[in-house]
């Protein structure tokens, strides 16, 4: 599944995985693929047609192929399924390695979307989902048992940015021979690859940063060599597929990824440094400023920081708060990240945190710094906190 080997820049195969012009009569991109049936030329090769790189559209197409192999070769991994979304990637990977009576390990910051799937519909049948302390490093052995199948890691986590210690939980998950899965949509593989820390899975959302346009859906799980057929056939049992134009998106968004990457990282800085000293803001949850949670694990494992991160608003009126919100300009509210656009999500995270209270005391908004200008981006989030203490 994962291109030759290179020892290019990360940079440079971004221009070009994936990419094959002399098969295709000189197009530089790969054509979209729409395909559900595939024929077959002689009855011998239909008896054999499993062994055939394609034979119907749901499993694989030169434009699933395409997609994953490029995914794989900048992960470092034996190969990459692609799935419908991102949250059905989360869930597909967790669905491969466990039955009913095993017990499954997640971090207190997992994805809300994901951690309802878990509670509800694995619970039904028979999982055991317990929840961890993402800053507990090695002290997680505690909470393994005999039964314990999978541990999931999302570094920086969902909402509060907490940064894991990566190495700590592999030692634990070698030891007592565990899954390790890990979320790095906010990383990618240009900030941060989990492979090679030891990590057996590394799922993205490729609806966020891969595509950067907000106009398709895309989830990606990259395999070491243990996991890889397993996943790869449980997502084919689930029926889960990628459509042909999200993939075409999937590797246009790549030709660009590091170009935006480099503006969303240098505008959330601007604007994570320059909140973190405003008399509105509690606090800022970015991985890469000092105070933030887990900053020295992202030091230790991360190449460099994507954009979005959050602050911790000191007002908690409802009413002011939507007097900030509603009169916004650039930024707009939105469930997503990693597009052109700029985004702001308001959270409540108390009701959503069990292994212990949740420590922001405050109003939680994630911000997403899109392509503009950050003095435009930086005036507009100065007068809706104008508007905030109003």
């Amino acid at each position: 599944m994962t291109e030759k080997p290179t020892d290019k820049h990360a940079k440079t195969l971004l221009a070009h995985l994936g990419s094959q012009p002399l098969r295709y009569d000189g197009v530089v991109n790969t054509p979209v693929h729409r395909a559900s049936t595939f024929v077959i030329d002689t009855y011998d090769h239909f008896l054999n047609c499993f062994e055939a790189p394609y034979r119907y559209g749901r499993e694989s197409t030169p434009s699933s192929t395409a997609f994953e192999q490029a995914i794989a070769t900048l992960d470092g991994a034996a190969g990459c399924v692609v799935t419908s979304s991102g949250l059905a990637a989360i869930n597909g990977a967790i669905m491969t390695f466990v039955a009913a009576g095993d017990h499954i390990l997640l971090p207190d910051n997992f994805y809300g979307f994901a951690r309802d799937f878990c509670n509800r519909t694995m619970a039904r049948f028979g999982i055991e989902v317990e929840y961890y302390d993402p800053m507990i490093g090695a002290n997680i052995e505690k909470q393994v048992k005999k039964n314990t199948k999978i541990l999931y890691l999302e570094s920086p986590g969902s909402l509060s940015y907490e940064v894991q210690d990566i190495g700590a939980f592999v030692a634990v998950t070698k030891k007592h021979d565990l899954i390790t899965i890990i979320d790095n949509s906010w990383g990618t593989p240009l900030h941060l690859t989990p492979l090679e820390l030891g990590i057996d899975i590394s799922i993205m959302s490729a609806t966020k940063y891969i595509s950067g346009h907000s106009d398709m859906m895309l989830g990606v799980i990259s395999c070491n060599e243990k996991t890889f057929k397993p996943v790869r056939d449980t997502i084919r049992q689930l029926g889960n597929c990628a459509g042909s134009e999200e993939l075409y998106l999937g590797l246009r968004g790549l030709r660009t990824l590091d170009v935006r990457m480099d503006r969303h990282r240098e505008s959330g800085l601007v604007l994570a440094r320059w909140l973190s000293g405003h008399d509105a803001v509690k606090k800022v949850l970015h991985p890469a400023l000092p105070e933030s949670p887990g900053h020295e694990n992202w030091k230790k494992y991360f190449k460099g920081t994507s954009g979005v991160f959050a602050i911790v608003l000191k007002e908690t009126d409802r009413t002011k708060i939507a007097a900030m919100l509603d009169g916004m300009d650039i930024f707009k509210m939105g469930f997503s990240w990693g597009g052109y656009e700029s985004l702001l999500f308001p959270e409540q995270l108390n009701a959503a945190r069990i292994t212990k209270p949740w420590e922001g005391e405050g109003f939680l908004l994630r911000i997403h710094p899109g392509l503009e200008d950050v003095e435009d981006l930086q005036a507009d989030l100065e007068s809706g906190l104008k508007r905030l203490a109003a």
